[in-house]
């Protein structure tokens, strides 16, 4: 049987959400991605037809760092 994969996990999102969480520019994912994706871990962005969805292990090997926390 195929692993489950809980789409409601806060650790996956779309690259637009990903970038702001990351107080980053709203299209910083696709631009990585698009110039140099082996930052990327496999397995840790994914585009679904003109959308990407990228993970908290993908956004913080790209960015060095964790999320930016609002306060």
């Amino acid at each position: 049987m195929a692993k489950h994969i809980d789409l409601n996990n806060p650790d996956i999102m779309t690259s637009k959400d990903a970038a702001l969480r990351w107080g980053k520019a709203p299209d910083y994912v696709r631009q990585v991605l698009r110039s140099n994706p082996g930052r990327f871990p496999e397995g840790s962005v994914r585009t679904f037809a003109r959308q990407i969805l990228v993970t908290r292990e993908g956004m913080e090997a790209v960015t060095g760092h964790g999320e930016i926390v609002k306060k």
